[in-house]
């Protein structure tokens, strides 16, 4: 039998097909979604569950002309296979292959690039506008999950939609989760709904009390509309301006297609509720949506299998960990996320401390200035949160928390590089737009052991302190039991250079982080000093000078943007001494680093040991020569 989606090149092939033929096309599209994603690693339950909802959309709309806007984009693999990348699924989040999120550079399909929760409704009501302006009749369609729904901004956006005067649709892709089980109010009026009971009395209350008296017929149709009111979402989103439409099941085409053939022919802002299942089709994945949220490579007739030998303990088990045992010395900490209790390793916290666990949802901005509210008033808030996602609490960062100096310890995950993720979710910035905030501290640990003392040196502030690590593991360094910290704002010296003299000679490399490791490795071979400076801010200014003034030239290495970064701290700190030093800046480039392998990524970055040397023997060459002969001797 030929298959229907090897046929597809495009979503016009995919509408000249007869609608019986869809169910087959599904099935064949959700065999291929699974062994793509078995193959490669990626985001494997939520584009499951996306399979129909897909394909109903590019057989109803004249994609690209009409423009589809996905919310967050892990759930576009369908997508992207219908839109002709079928054939590069096997380059999947691979240094220069398909991304794992829409991109515009990408395809013409993908009408907005997308990683971060949220933005969908902002962006297709931006479209939509442009259409009306230009005399365009394009259809927008937002495609958003129920987690991302509870984030101020797809509110802030529906409120400015629902008076605009323009075509939009907004699906809500309701799958009962984002990554881990959601929360909040918004999640459990639509599950109450879902459990059809509430729904289901309340339509017969005016029916069953008052069907004998034919005169009040009218009244019974009031308290049944009443009634339903208060209980389906239809209300709210009315209230915003919208067009309810639904709930109706996301995998069953027969309701999908007609029900969006429909719509498409109707004029405002349109709502249409869509029931999903996350994993559809797949029961392992069914069972366990979370572990099957974004697995690496695995055998789909088995499933995930858990290696018999335990890998490297990650950074993020190691704040895990910490989190439990400073929970047990002190009372007064409280743990919160922002809908990533797996991803931040609160997941064992949830366990022990359930009164003293707060996730918030998808709500960063939320999570912020709730930690300086509970900081105000003596408990001691710890914020798990990724890097690039602190990002959209910028405003709250500094205005609720650094301005009033409350203690709130941000345990910052995925710093620096972050592999197959890409751009969206590197934390290339962190640094330096902390670093400029007054009462903001900064702790850049060198391995997994580092960060559990630093962790705790934050903890003992009274002041917010930010220790950022990277995803995954570290060298491997064994982590001390106990919760000792290390000198609030000092760093070490980690190698001295061999010279035959006392004179300033030779390099001194300053490394900020996990890149200490590299840096020892490159100083080897160039006879350099590698100071482990541990804190981007405040700096140790004392120890800067005295290694400043007993060498020729310094060299900082960061996993971090160049660009107001730890080494321009270091300028400053040199410039403010009056001392004039040459100095090289090592770290992110000014540009967008694409998703790959995170060794690799380092490496075209220079930040690799064999980088780190090639940069500093081209800078300073004749300062690494004068010390070649110490070199030997002590080689």
């Amino acid at each position: 039998m030929a298959s229907l989606l090897q046929a597809i090149n495009d979503p016009a092939e995919l509408r000249k097909l007869p609608r019986t033929q869809l169910k087959a096309l599904a099935d064949e599209l959700r065999a291929f979604v699974l062994d793509s994603v078995s193959r490669t690693g990626g985001h494997l339950s939520s584009n499951l569950g996306t399979v129909e909802l897909t394909i109903a959309l590019h057989y109803v709309f004249n994609t690209p002309y009409d423009r589809l806007v996905w919310d967050v984009g892990h759930q576009t693999y369908p997508h992207k296979i219908l839109t002709g990348r079928r054939e590069r699924m096997a380059t999947l989040r691979q240094l220069g292959g398909l991304s794992g999120f829409p991109q515009r550079t990408e395809s013409g399909y993908d009408a907005f690039g997308t990683a971060h929760s949220s933005t969908s409704i902002s962006a297709a009501l931006g479209m939509a506008l442009a259409a009306k302006r230009k005399g365009e009749n394009r259809k927008a369609v937002a495609i958003i999950g129920d987690g991302a729904m509870s984030a101020g901004m797809a509110f802030e956006a529906l409120n400015n939609a629902g008076v605009a005067d323009c075509d939009l649709l907004v699906i809500l892709n309701d799958n009962d989760m984002s990554i881990s089980p959601p929360v909040g109010a918004l999640n459990r009026y639509l599950a109450q709904l879902m459990s059809g009971q509430f729904y289901a009395a309340a339509k017969n209350v005016g029916k069953n009390v008052l069907r004998v008296a034919p005169p009040l017929f009218e009244l019974a149709k009031r308290l049944e509309e009443q009634a339903k009111g208060m209980i389906v979402p239809a209300t709210l989103f009315e209230k915003f301006g919208f067009n309810y439409i639904g709930p109706i099941d996301g995998h069953d085409l027969d309701s999908l297609v007609p029900t969006l053939e429909n719509i498409r022919h109707l004029a405002g802002p349109q709502f249409l509720h869509v029931v999903t299942r996350k994993g559809q089709g797949y029961k392992l994945a069914e069972a366990d949506p979370v572990a099957y949220h974004g697995p690496g490579k695995f055998d789909p007739a088995v499933g995930i299998v858990k290696p018999a030998k335990a890998p490297k303990q990650t950074f993020t088990q190691v704040f895990g960990q910490w989190l439990c045992d400073m929970a047990e010395r002190d009372q007064r900490l409280v743990g919160i996320t922002p809908a990533m209790r797996e991803g931040s390793g609160l997941v064992e916290f949830e366990q022990r401390f359930p009164e003293r666990y707060f996730d918030v949802g998808i709500a960063e901005q939320h999570a912020v200035t709730f930690a300086a509210g509970l900081a105000c008033e003596g408990m001691k808030p710890v914020v798990a949160i990724y890097s690039t996602f602190l990002q959209r609490a910028y405003d709250q960062f500094v205005h609720d928390v650094a301005l009033q100096n409350l203690p709130v310890v941000f345990a910052l995950d995925r710093a620096g590089i972050v592999g197959a993720d890409g751009p969206t979710h590197a934390g290339a910035y962190d640094i330096a737009f902390m670093r400029c905030i007054p009462n903001v501290s900064i702790a850049c640990p060198a391995d997994e052991n580092e960060c559990r003392q630093l962790l705790t040196s934050a903890f003992e502030q009274d002041h917010p302190v930010a220790v950022r690590y990277p995803r995954g593991a570290g060298v491997g360094a064994a982590v001390a039991p106990g919760l000792q910290a290390l000198p609030f704002g000092k760093g070490e010296i980690r190698r001295a250079r061999t010279a035959p003299d006392a004179q300033p000679r030779g390099v001194a490399i300053l490394a900020f982080g996990t890149l200490l490791y590299p840096a020892l490795a490159a100083a080897e071979r160039l006879n350099a000093t590698v100071v482990n400076m541990r804190w981007a801010k405040p700096l140790d200014t004392a120890l800067l000078l005295e290694v400043a003034a007993r060498h020729e030239a310094l060299v900082t290495v960061e996993e971090g943007c160049i660009a107001g970064g730890a080494g321009s701290a270091v300028a400053e700190a040199l410039q403010a001494a009056g001392m004039v030093k040459p100095l090289l800046h090592l770290g992110l480039r000014d540009e967008f680093i694409e998703h790959g392998d995170p060794a690799k990524l380092l490496a075209l970055q220079g930040l690799d040991a064999a980088g780190i040397e090639a940069s500093v023997r081209r800078r300073f060459a004749e300062a690494v020569e004068r010390l070649q002969p110490a070199l030997k001797i002590v080689s």
